[in-house]
């Protein structure tokens, strides 16, 4: 069983896609799930949402999604307060088509299933906050509560765009890094590959290049702030 694990492609569809073509390069998957922020900051929402809809398993809401939600809801929300980052959930929500403005709005915050005989919690930050941020040097002790606030085996989450495989308690923590948003200075798209053989769990985390010249043209045709081009090219958080 080979299980492909997303998170955070933030409307990149051209990171997405150059995920999948890899991931299907090296064999193929099983099923996919993605553990949320599938919107926001590049400017191809609706291709992302209608891949999500057609291929994932499971797909979550995230602190992105959750905004982009408020506002198709007709609801304020006081953050961000930049102007720059507000036109981005502004634009989000206004180009999405109607069946994803409807799958957008029922992502669920968390999920559980079986796969392979292991119950596979999903989180967009952890089994205790929506959006904690998890890191391979967060404390052993702060993983060894989270193992206790779930009877999943097999924890995943994303949200800090941070790849890590950990195994505390006999539980495993895996974040799947960012497809289309990573912050450690490369552009290039992260995720990670699961593999289930007769109970045994193995991890493998994979950076694929993508066009990001793409996503760079389509962030100018839509007049959207130079910042998340320079953002994109960098492999930085900028804003």
């Amino acid at each position: 069983m080979k299980i492909l694990f997303l998170s955070d492609i933030h409307g990149n569809y051209p990171a997405l896609t150059a995920v999948e073509r890899h991931a299907r390069s090296q064999g193929g998957y099983d099923l996919a799930i993605h553990c949320g922020d599938a919107t926001v900051y590049a400017p191809f929402p609706n291709e992302v949402l209608d891949w999500l809809r057609q291929h994932a398993r499971v797909s979550l809401l995230g602190n992105t999604d959750l905004k982009v939600r408020k506002l198709l809801r007709g609801k304020p929300f006081k953050k961000p307060s930049s102007m720059e980052k507000r036109v981005m959930y502004t634009k989000t929500a206004d180009q999405l088509s109607e069946a994803n403005r409807n799958y957008l709005v029922e992502l669920p915050q968390q999920e559980e299933l079986e796969i392979g005989g292991l119950l596979f919690g999903c989180f967009h930050g952890s089994p205790d906050a929506f959006d904690e941020h998890l890191f391979a040097d967060t404390s052993t002790m702060r993983f060894q509560e989270l193992a206790g606030k779930t009877q999943a085996e097999v924890i995943l989450c994303g949200h800090s765009h941070t790849p890590f495989h950990k195994k505390i308690k006999n539980k495993h923590f895996i974040n799947a890094g960012s497809v289309g948003r990573m912050f450690d200075g490369s552009p290039d798209a992260c995720y990670a590959m699961i593999y289930l053989n007769e109970g045994r769990l193995t991890v493998r985390h994979h950076r694929v290049a993508y066009d990001v010249e793409e996503v760079v043209n389509e962030l100018a045709r839509q007049l959207l702030p130079p910042i998340y081009a320079e953002m994109f090219r960098q492999g930085r958080k900028l804003n």
